[in-house]
């Protein structure tokens, strides 16, 4: 199993004896990835580093290894605005259709150690979260839990108070080029590995990404009606506006108030956005925002 950077998490890891952890980062950084090569050395018959042979190295999906990330769909079927993490995913309920993370975290392993990650922790929801303190409370000897989110801050401190935080740093460029050397790739990667792969996966998309962007860059120039129209186009892309506060860098130098005031009026969108603010004002606001810098 092949990690890109972060090589002194890797040694450390076999090393702690903490049974809840906290990995932080940015997005694409390569948490998940860490989590999954920590299940196969935990399991794995020569221990760290996996050997990738023996007979838990070769299972995939491995059965010691259990995700619960955000539903990205409501339950009429549309993409959530904001991403959940329901309590029937994390305590078991009668009716549910799927097994819960305390059903599974409570049987015994097949091989050594249960892994079982909480993909985007900040996402948990009250009672989610409550019902999973109480595992994290006394876990299972044989268990190991890994909380995933972009910081320690957004996670809610009582899961943060019983976890050990690993925090992930973006990977350098150098590395990333043994992945791709196209810059615009890797000025949409911005140190993360997964935003490399999915680009090189994604190239329609991504270009898409790119041409969408810049139609927005260029409409800023043009007025408050082109920028709205460009950022409609945009919306309907991935990634769309991270990837376009980025890119605000070739207007506005990094030092330049404007820059700060721009980078605000996005996450201001997208705050909006996720509290179900209509979308289109979200967007007529954020062009004359845009356009008036």
């Amino acid at each position: 199993m092949q990690i890109l950077g972060h090589q002194g998490i890797l040694e450390l890891l076999p090393r702690l004896q903490a049974q809840t952890f906290l990995f932080t980062g940015p997005e694409g950084v390569g948490r998940r990835q860490v989590a999954r090569w920590f299940t196969a050395g935990l399991n794995c018959e020569q221990g760290f580093p996996p050997c990738g042979r023996c007979a838990s190295c070769r299972l995939e999906p491995h059965p010691d290894y259990l995700e619960v990330a955000p539903e990205q769909e409501t339950k009429t079927g549309r993409k959530a605005r904001l991403p959940q993490i329901r309590l029937e995913q994390i305590a078991p309920r009668q009716d549910a259709e799927e097994q819960s993370l305390l059903d599974w975290i409570s049987t015994y392993p097949r091989f050594k150690a249960k892994v079982a990650v909480v993909d985007g922790a900040h996402f948990l929801g009250e009672a989610a979260a409550n019902a999973l303190l109480k595992v994290l409370e006394e876990p299972p000897s044989f268990a190991r839990i890994i909380l995933i989110a972009p910081s320690r801050e957004l996670v809610l401190p009582t899961l943060v108070s019983r976890s050990l935080e690993v925090g992930f740093t973006p990977v350098p460029e150098a590395l990333l080029q043994t992945l791709s050397t196209d810059p615009e790739v890797l000025a949409f990667a911005q140190g993360a590995p997964g935003r490399v792969r999915w680009a090189l996966q994604h190239p329609a998309e991504f270009d898409r990404l790119v041409s969408r962007t810049q139609g927005v860059l260029e409409a800023l120039q043009a007025g408050p009606a082109q920028t709205l129209e460009a950022l409609r186009l945009l919306a309907e892309v991935e990634e769309a506006l991270p990837y376009l506060g980025r890119r605000l860098g070739q207007l506005f130098s990094v030092e330049n108030p404007a820059y700060k005031a721009a980078l605000e009026a996005l996450a201001r969108a997208q705050d909006a956005h996720s509290a179900y603010v209509s979308e289109d004002l979200v967007q007529t606001w954020l062009a004359l925002k845009l356009s008036q810098l």
